[in-house]
């Protein structure tokens, strides 16, 4: 089964999402993203119909807003993204200049779909003031209107009526969290965007997210989440901490959008940890060697085995 993708974000899980989910049960109560960005993992996960309910959080208000239409009134959605794409002369970017500019004025999420089809390699960008400063892809106009609409009407059908979206703090998420939900994070990378980056719309501190990730050992709360890797040999970020006794498992992700953008066949390396409590569940340890290629097979595999180390 072909997933739909909602709109380009850099940094998605999509690729991985196959290989993530073979580390979580089959079955699922909640499947909660604190950090849902393009909400690839919940879309994936509702495809294959592991979970009886999703909650997407994501600070970023209009992106969190955007989800939340495109959940529930997707045909909508979809008719906007039309008119404002077919309104773009071919090969003009005052468009897309005008519509960012309008944007950053009102925040309006429909207006992001289109920046986010639009601009480069769905590589979202802010300033220090906190507006939308990302260029146009200068090479093409976005997602066709009828692509678009396919894939939001899809990712409708998964989602609609078994689905909260929030913009909240991650911790306020976190400290929400019930026994039986199962918590996957994907925050922006310390190592990549300290405490604060054009890359991202917020950062967050690595002491916080660590005490919040010791809370949440304390309670019994299973969680996986992507963190740190290294991309062309080169590390970036802090491992989280072995005193939080998480299964480190690395995944071998292929080229990087960065790498693409910058021109070099650099092979990124993410890590994904996994809590001791959905590891024991699993009947899985993994050590800090344990490295896996990702696969689009991985959608077929038996949850709960373990991959052929490469």
């Amino acid at each position: 089964m072909k997933i739909p993708q909602p709109f380009q974000y850099q940094g998605s899980k999509r690729a991985l999402a196959a290989t993530i989910l073979r580390h979580l049960p089959s079955r699922m109560e909640r499947l909660v993203e604190p950090f849902a960005g393009s909400a690839a993992l919940s879309i994936a996960c509702a495809a294959e119909c592991r979970a009886s309910r999703y909650w997407l959080n994501d600070c970023n208000q209009p992106l969190a807003e955007l989800l939340q239409q495109i959940i529930n009134q997707p045909e909508s959605v979809a008719g906007f993204y039309q008119s404002l794409w077919r309104d773009q002369p071919d090969g003009a970017l005052a468009h897309y200049y005008q519509v960012r500019e309008d944007f950053n004025r009102t925040h309006d999420p429909l207006l992001l779909l289109y920046l986010l089809a639009r601009c480069v390699k769905g590589s979202v960008r802010y300033n220090a003031d906190g507006l939308f400063n990302q260029s146009p892809d200068k090479r093409r106009l976005g997602t066709r209107p009828q692509t678009m609409r396919g894939n939001l009407i899809a990712v409708s059908m998964l989602l609609r009526g078994r689905s909260l979206v929030t913009a909240r703090d991650y911790r306020e998420v976190l400290a929400d969290c019930q026994p039986a939900d199962i918590v996957y994070m994907d925050p922006p990378y310390q190592g990549v965007c300290g405490e604060r980056d054009a890359r991202y719309f917020s950062s967050i501190a690595y002491d916080d997210f660590v005490v919040a990730l010791a809370q949440l050992n304390d309670r019994g709360i299973r969680f996986l989440v992507s963190y740190d890797g290294c991309l062309g040999g080169q590390s970036y970020g802090k491992t989280l901490p072995d005193a939080l006794d998480l299964s480190h498992i690395k995944i071998e992700a292929g080229r990087s959008s960065q790498a693409t953008l910058l021109g070099r066949a650099d092979m990124t390396i993410e890590s994904l940890y996994i809590s001791r409590a959905l590891a024991d569940e699993a009947g899985i340890r993994a050590d800090k060697n344990t490295h896996y290629r990702a696969s689009r097979q991985d959608l077929q595999t038996p949850l709960f085995t373990s991959a052929l180390p490469v």
